[in-house]
């Protein structure tokens, strides 16, 4: 398997000094899916925003095939293929389905191939490229956040809440086209999402994160098959009187 996206040692935050994840080790190969769970507050979305290069790194490196990444440069992120769709998904509003995409090609020559592309993953958008994003579903505005990521031909897809706003049935039917975005283009996909079940069901590998720390990692199908180690991972530990231990340490490997 060919490693796309390394990171070693990790630490990530708002404040230097200060990390909210801390010593994150992370190893991605191409066409692999995977889910990065845990409860509010872990440190997801800052893991994200931190591999997006919008917010600086504390410490650790990145690297996107071999090459380390500048910490805290979006662009320089961008340019090694690290494209992150925001849980806000933070489209033109006003311009329509159309323009948002057309803004994302970098090859202009190849607009109109580019374009069908994207509308072969979401056929739902053919018959909306003329109305605004603004006016969109939910449902619709996630699926052309996503089709702006992927006309940027990212190396890593960083998707941080799909199912932000959106009924579980829509939920259903946008993760399994992660899965075949993975498959058929070789890219990399780390999927934040709250429904584990579903986001177990089309990654690869998963990994928790509690306060910041890998607690859990491992074979997504295995994970899915042992419900109680990712509440445990979750939860913590209970310890028998009716408290729990906070297993903050390095996180068990489920193979």
């Amino acid at each position: 398997m060919t490693t796309v996206l390394r990171c070693d040692g990790l630490q990530a935050g708002y404040a230097k000094g200060r990390p909210c994840v801390r010593d994150l080790d992370l190893e991605v190969h191409r066409s692999e899916v995977l889910a990065l769970l845990g409860p509010n507050g872990a440190g997801k979305t800052t893991t994200l925003l931190t591999l997006a290069g919008l917010l600086p790194g504390l410490g650790g490196t990145v690297e996107v095939d071999g090459t380390v990444v500048k910490a805290g440069h979006a662009r320089a992120a961008s340019r090694a293929g690290l494209v992150l769709v925001p849980d806000n998904r933070e489209l033109f509003t006003t311009l329509t389905v159309e323009e948002n995409l057309r803004l994302a090609v970098r090859a202009r020559r190849r607009w109109t191939a580019e374009r069908d592309a994207i509308l072969d993953y979401f056929p739902g958008l053919r018959d909306r490229l003329r109305v605004q994003a603004g006016a969109l579903s939910g449902g619709e505005q996630q699926m052309l956040a996503i089709g702006r990521a992927l006309a940027q031909h990212p190396g890593v897809l960083l998707i941080d809440e799909l199912s932000m706003g959106l009924a579980p049935v829509i939920v259903e039917r946008l993760l399994p086209v992660m899965r075949q975005v993975a498959d058929e283009t070789g890219t990399a996909v780390i999927l934040v999402e709250q429904h584990v079940h579903l986001a177990l069901e089309v990654a690869d590998t998963a990994l928790v994160l509690r306060h910041g720390v890998n607690v859990l990692q491992g074979d997504a199908r295995t994970l899915a098959a042992t419900p109680e180690l990712i509440e445990q991972a979750y939860l913590g530990v209970h310890d028998g009187k009716g408290g729990s231990t906070d297993p903050l340490v390095p996180a068990d490997s489920v193979q």
